[in-house]
């Protein structure tokens, strides 16, 4: 029976930076991801690597720092992957947020960045507008335009897979947790190769040990404490659904920041592979289905956006997406939540820590913190690499 140091749940960004981190400490790594790399949520984003702009508006000035700071290390360490992208904030009469409070945010924004190269913003000069790609100029006051970042999220995950891979790690995919037991060394850990539940024979089945459990099983994380025995409390959350479109139009060569014409939310125009992409929505579900697709008040919600600000432009839904994120249950709407990752280790059991939540762009922060965590429980191994340099490509 194989002992590791570290089983790792979920084969998503949070899942993948873990392992890297945990194995570059020098831990003996198992990852098991019951579907494929990136497959869910982390193949769903908005594709982009960003400081977080609209938090500004909740506060969460910390996240926003944090965040800019990882921005900043990832097109160091991935610039392959993570490219500069300019974007682009229309304000109108009707706006919401007007020309002064956005010049306030975007100069708190560029404080934040702490001299970065990508920290500069302006406002484009009415000479300009005409480079704007068919936006809506009627009642048009003011453009600005700052810089962040886009990525291929799944390729990004995958490229820390196989980092983490090139470090030790073992990586199994369609691997489906089935439980873990707690044992006077950590825990037994069952596990089904193929998914093949409906198997009763243990063909599929693999038994490991492990000194340590990191769920990060994303909208499943709380199904995975409730395979774990005795049984661990999780966080009450809600599921929110982030659908994008993609349209048949040519790509733009920037990114849009728009506000919605139907709530407070924002909403992001951009190219993507060729085309336009669009999104996200934040649809809170009443419970989590065995498949995650669009809505179609989803499609229709972000078509009526986009027509808005681009009534010349032809519009034709080629495909959409939809990914789940997790957010503590509160009684705020969805877009008002903080996006801070909570990482859940119980007084009880502290060899299996569970990550709730989470963004993207700082999954290396996340993982660093998971990794100090479990060395206070497990004691330092011998490094064998720095995260901070090792290039992701």
């Amino acid at each position: 029976m194989m002992k590791y140091d570290i089983t790792i749940i979920g084969g998503g960004i949070a899942g993948a930076g873990v392992a890297q981190a945990a194995s570059a400490a020098g831990y003996k790594v198992l990852l098991l991801e019951q579907g494929e790399i990136a497959e869910q949520t982390s193949s769903c984003s908005s594709k982009l690597i960003h400081g977080g702009l609209r938090y500004l508006e909740t506060g969460q000035l910390n996240l926003v720092f944090k965040a800019l700071r990882e921005r900043r290390a990832l097109l160091r360490l991935a610039p392959d992957l993570v490219k500069p992208v300019a974007f682009y904030i229309p304000v109108y009469k009707n706006s919401r947020r007007g020309k002064w409070t956005l010049r306030a945010g975007l100069s708190l924004y560029a404080m934040l960045c702490i001299l970065d190269p990508l920290s500069r913003f302006k406002q484009l000069p009415k000479s300009e507008w005409h480079k704007l790609e068919h936006l809506k100029h009627d009642n048009l006051q003011a453009v600005f335009q700052y810089w962040d970042a886009q990525t291929d999220d799944a390729q990004l995950t995958r490229a820390v897979v196989n980092n983490a891979q090139q470090l030790g790690a073992t990586i199994v995919t369609q691997a489906a947790f089935i439980d873990g037991t707690k044992t006077a060394n950590g825990y037994a850990i069952n596990y089904q190769l193929n998914n093949q539940f409906e198997n009763q024979s243990n063909t599929n089945t693999v038994k490991v040990t492990t000194a340590f459990i990191v769920n990060a099983a994303g909208p499943w994380v709380n199904q995975v404490l409730k395979q774990i025995t005795p049984s661990i409390p999780g966080f009450d959350i809600d599921w929110v659904q982030g659908t994008h479109i993609i349209l048949d139009t040519p790509a733009m060569t920037h990114v849009y920041y728009l506000e919605s014409l139907i709530d407070d939310r924002v909403v992001f125009v951009m190219p993507w592979q060729g085309q336009t992409l669009v999104g996200t929505t934040e649809t809170l579900l009443a419970n989590l289905p065995d498949e995650i697709t669009p809505k179609q008040q989803e499609i229709d919600y972000l078509l009526t956006i986009y027509q808005h600000y681009f009534p010349q432009r032809p519009v034709k839904v080629v495909d959409a997406f939809a990914g789940v994120r997790v957010l503590p249950k509160q009684q705020q709407q969805a877009f008002d939540r903080k996006r801070q990752s909570i990482i859940y280790q119980g007084m009880t059991s502290p060899e299996v820590i569970s990550l709730y939540g989470g963004k993207l762009t700082t999954f290396r922060a996340t993982s660093k913190t998971v990794v100090a965590l479990i060395e206070k429980t497990l004691g330092k191994r011998k490094k064998i690499a720095d995260v901070n340099t090792l290039t992701l490509d």
